[in-house]
């Protein structure tokens, strides 16, 4: 009894400190759009976004708008809300204002950037939408092997591997030949994972950092032995899948252009994030995976056998992370080049976590990083006077909050990274 009473109390003080720590943000970030954005710029200086996308037919005009005067009222909402936060506190909405304020903070601040010049804002929202589209599947990899209880630090290794052989089969095949075969090095890669993490209980961090310098190792040596050399020119030519258009909705201007005429990857990984969703929290498989992952033990006692469903989940987390590794190169790039996934695979990860171990939550995660990592190529063009690699760095800080608890509290799976030991009768 005392000891419920006692975290009755903790969590109260925990709730306290939240409000007054997110009514904190809401005031400073008014006051950094008021005095930083707003005052900094002469009263008549005007902002204009572009609406279209470069070589989009789904035209809307420009959106040219007075800078301090927007910036000014946007300050006062972000002020309004922030003093009704620290006062009364939203409660359980509280998550979803810090979303509306970090999004009025984006937009100033993009207003700012943009002051007495132009911004292609459609353009930058298509580039998001692209740039997220690995993170979000490497991810879905990691969400699939920790909810199962197995910590998968192997998604960049898996990705890069998928990514050469894809290059490879597509070049003497087809794309869709290439696809597959990228999709199977990552089952491939995500049985070793498991072989090492449940049959012999290897430190799963270890596991991992092994198949990453493996497969870095193996892929680099190869694509310098073969494909970057003349002889062998025609293994790295697999061609990308095209670009689609959406009939009738990719004409709807300004959403049309950014949602609509991508190429397949971007829909496959829409599609994904919605299965996933499902399966993982409305089906009898995901709940027994869950289990799997938040108590072995117990579901080992239920009937479920908790080592085919580990391996059956690090094998799909390994299909998943081989399909993101085929976009690199299939739906990316058209070709291969050494390191070419460039750290995505653990920027995923930290996707997966800001996203709270959620596909939903992961992708829209995802969508953060890649806004930030679009907008620190623009903010280099428009010459703003904030380092590109602060930007890029931005989504890193904002998941060190969140894993602060000051957000709300993320909850990895509670076996996550444990071998499970079978008693014996």
């Amino acid at each position: 009894m005392e000891n419920n009473h006692s975290k009755i109390i903790v969590e109260k003080y925990r709730g306290k400190t939240r409000r007054f720590v997110m009514g904190g943000i809401f005031m400073a970030i008014a006051l950094l759009v008021y005095f930083v954005f707003g005052k900094s710029n002469s009263p008549d200086s005007l902002t204009t976004f572009n609406m279209t996308p470069g070589g989009s037919s789904a035209s809307l005009p420009d959106w040219v708008f007075p800078t301090g005067s927007y910036l000014s009222f946007l300050a006062g909402i972000c002020l309004v809300l922030g003093a009704y936060q620290l006062v009364r506190g939203f409660g359980k909405l509280a998550n979803a204002f810090l979303a509306l304020v970090s999004m009025i903070f984006i937009f100033s601040f993009l207003s700012w950037a943009a002051s007495g010049g132009s911004m292609n804002l459609a353009g930058l929202l298509r580039i998001t939408i692209i740039r997220a589209v690995p993170l979000t599947l490497g991810g879905l990899s990691g969400i699939l092997c920790e909810r199962a209880g197995i910590v998968n630090i192997a998604i960049e290794g898996m990705m890069l591997t998928a990514a050469f052989v894809s290059t490879i089969v597509a070049s003497l095949t087809n794309l869709w030949v290439g696809m597959l075969a990228g999709i199977f090095a990552g089952a491939v890669m995500g049985w070793i994972l498991g072989i090492l993490s449940i049959k012999y209980k290897v430190n799963q961090v270890i596991a991992g950092t092994v198949i990453n310098i493996f497969a870095t190792g193996l892929t680099s040596f190869l694509s310098q032995k073969f494909i970057q050399k003349t002889d062998y020119q025609f293994l790295n030519e697999p061609g990308m899948f095209p670009q689609i258009e959406v009939p009738v909705l990719s004409k709807i201007p300004f959403i049309g252009p950014i949602l609509f005429n991508h190429n397949i990857y971007i829909f496959l990984t829409i599609i994904l994030v919605a299965v996933l969703s499902i399966a993982l929290f409305h089906t009898r498989w995901g709940l027994r995976m869950r289990s799997v992952g938040e108590h072995p033990k117990a579901a080992d006692t239920l009937g479920i056998n908790v080592i085919k469903t580990r391996y059956i989940s690090v094998i799909l987390g390994g299909m998943m992370a081989g399909f993101a590794g085929t976009y690199f190169t299939l739906g990316s790039s058209g070709r291969f080049d050494e390191l070419l996934t460039a750290g995505r695979g653990f920027i995923g990860l930290a996707a997966m976590i800001f996203g709270n171990y959620n596909p939903v939550g992961t992708f829209g995660a995802s969508i953060l990083f890649g806004f930030f990592d679009a907008l620190a190529v623009r903010a280099s063009i428009l010459n703003v006077p904030i380092p590109s690699e602060f930007l890029g760095m931005t989504p890193y800080l904002v998941t060190m909050i969140v894993l602060a608890g000051l957000v709300g509290k993320g909850h990895a799976p509670a076996a996550e990274g444990t071998p499970y030991e079978k008693e014996s009768l």
